[in-house]
């Protein structure tokens, strides 16, 4: 196997895991406002994902730099191309972050609302927008033969593209959802399982509908085993919280998520972005890549450092694998309006 092909594998990789792991946490920061009845309840909400959600925003930084490194071509027409989108959701996860921090700076009440919609704002666009990137990747976009993108924002927002924003956006919030039925106790537990269920059927409407146009419009045999085998496991994650079983649940939407973003690269290879113009100018894993000296230093540099990322991740998680209670959360010693 030549190294573009590997690299191109480790990127899918990289925005697999971003997806499974920014996915419930962009799923809690929807959900936030409307399961959290007070501030207590909000507060005990966001520290389900306080321990752990920068570190799954990594997955999202490696994915970019990587794909800088490894297909500078394709990073070039990419961020150029998407740049109004990606500068929404850049703004978005940035709000995002700051309210996480500044949340709790002081005791005022409008204070906290003003930092509790930014986080549903910044949750929420990402979710949809990177569901409509991909979807226009997978679709094809006007490249033209220098390689560059000849689309503007409108190109964008095509049916098939809103059709993949409300993809991610529904399985977000139901991967988000059946996380806090595992990580909170009583009753936010209860209204997270109701929402899951709810979401849920949605989510596998519009999964399966996404899903099979882009098995015949760009799919082969292997992505359509992958893309199976993720509305199985969606299928097998809302029986499993019907059932009350949190943890199966959650290891459903979690590989329906995996599965679905490994079937959409299954789809696109060898292409990393396909032009609608002509086939002739799609960006593929050839002449979109850097040197082989540049892949074989990025190799080496991958199997010292995944690793150790990984471990400290997994760490991370099993240190913070308790379940999160309201009797947690201290009272607030004044509230100032």
């Amino acid at each position: 196997m030549e190294l573009h092909t590997v690299w191109f594998i480790l990127i899918a990789v990289l925005w697999t895991g971003y997806f499974v792991l920014e996915g419930f946490d962009m799923g809690v920061g929807i959900l936030m406002p409307f399961l959290g009845r007070d501030d207590r309840e909000r507060r005990a909400i966001i520290n389900t994902i306080g321990p752990v959600w920068d570190g799954n925003e990594v997955w999202l930084l490696t994915a970019g730099g990587a794909t800088f490194a490894a297909f500078p071509e394709w990073y070039a027409t990419l961020f150029s191309g998407f740049y109004l989108p990606l500068l929404f959701i850049l703004l978005a996860l940035i709000c995002r972050g700051v309210a996480f921090e500044y949340r709790h700076q002081r005791p005022s009440a409008t204070w906290k609302g003003w930092w509790d919609r930014a986080i549903f704002v910044g949750s929420i666009v990402p979710a949809f927008l990177w569901g409509v990137a991909f979807a226009n990747i997978v679709r094809g976009v006007p490249i033209d033969e220098t390689k560059d993108f000849t689309g503007n924002l409108f190109t964008l927002l095509n049916p098939v593209g809103l059709l993949g924003g409300v993809v991610t956006l529904s399985l977000f919030v139901t991967h988000g959802a059946i996380y806090l039925t595992l990580k909170s106790t009583g009753d936010i537990r209860l209204r997270a399982r109701r929402v899951a269920l709810a979401v849920a059927g949605v989510a596998a409407v519009a999964a399966v509908v996404f899903l099979m146009w882009a098995q015949l419009h760009t799919g082969n045999a292997g992505s359509a085993v992958l893309f199976l085998a993720a509305a199985l496991s969606l299928v097998g994650g809302w029986a499993a919280i019907r059932a009350d079983r949190e943890g199966w649940a959650f290891v459903g939407t979690f590989v329906c998520l995996a599965l679905a973003v490994a079937g959409l690269f299954a789809a696109l290879f060898p292409d990393v972005m396909p032009s609608s113009t002509s086939p002739d100018f799609s960006l593929t894993v050839d002449n979109a890549s850097a040197t082989p000296y540049t892949l074989k230093v990025m190799t080496w540099v991958a199997l010292v450092f995944t690793p150790l990322v990984l471990a400290y991740q997994a760490w991370t998680y099993w240190v913070f694998r308790h379940r999160v209670s309201v009797d947690h959360i201290p009272d607030e010693l004044a509230e100032v309006h």
